[in-house]
């Protein structure tokens, strides 16, 4: 790894991104996200890539924002109320630029994924896991309600089971992510990569017309009402 906080590696129309700042467990900061949205400002006009993978270096995929960070920030003149408001804006804005991304986005996920990098993997259209990850949106233990985190995971997961997660703290388990939807399955960490290898290889071997208009229609009508849903579709 280079001293990049944040990897790109392309191979054969996939883009891998590698959050690459293990020291604070790739914390979503004020400069990974600037980077993310640079990538995906570069991706969605790059029609060589047909699909976008992200992983994380060291021992997590994502624990979320820096707290570090946001602490120093209580400092300024308005107790860091601007920069908060900026950053959850932008924050924001990199979460839905994955969802209307062209190219499918699938999460490789390790370690643990809390809070904000919770988020993130809710935010990927797949996610495969290693068994052993953690899933957590966790701030309510230290006094901070998820609230954007809360967002993505309750469009991904059963609505009594998100309440429990945001308003307990409790983490679950890889296998118990499978069952509520938040990731496709879990696998043993020695086989990550190339389970996520071979499914990102499988989506960019299909047209890559085909696969981003069926992208957008997929975010469109699944908000929809049935009737309007069907209305939507252009044969």
């Amino acid at each position: 790894m280079t001293d990049r906080i944040l990897i790109r590696e392309d191979h054969k129309g996939v883009a891998r991104l590698t959050l690459n700042s293990p020291a604070n467990l790739n914390a979503l900061s004020d400069a990974m996200l600037a980077a993310l949205q640079s990538q995906l400002d570069a991706l969605a006009a790059d029609d060589s890539i047909r699909v976008v993978v992200i992983n994380g270096a060291g021992k997590a995929f994502c624990a979320g924002h820096d707290l570090k960070e946001m602490t120093r920030w209580r400092a300024q003149d308005d107790g860091g109320t601007a920069s908060f408001a900026d950053l959850f804006n932008r924050c924001a804005r990199v979460m839905t630029g994955i969802t209307r991304l062209p190219q499918p986005v699938i999460a490789q996920v390790h370690g643990i994924a809390t809070a904000a990098g919770c988020q993130l993997v809710a935010s990927c259209d797949l996610a495969i896991a290693a068994d052993d990850t953690r899933f957590g949106v966790n701030g309510v233990n230290i006094g901070l309600f998820c609230s954007t985190p809360m967002v993505a995971l309750t469009r991904n997961i059963p609505r009594k089971q998100a309440f429990e997660m945001l308003t307990t703290g409790q983490f679950i388990t890889a296998p118990r992510a499978a069952e509520l939807g938040l990731i496709n399955r879990a696998v043993p960490l020695a086989g990550l990569e190339a389970e996520t290898d071979a499914l990102a290889r499988t989506v960019a071997g299909k047209q890559g017309a085909v696969v981003r208009i069926g992208k957008a229609a997929f975010y469109a009508q699944v908000e929809m009402p049935l009737d309007a849903a069907y209305g939507h579709l252009d044969f």
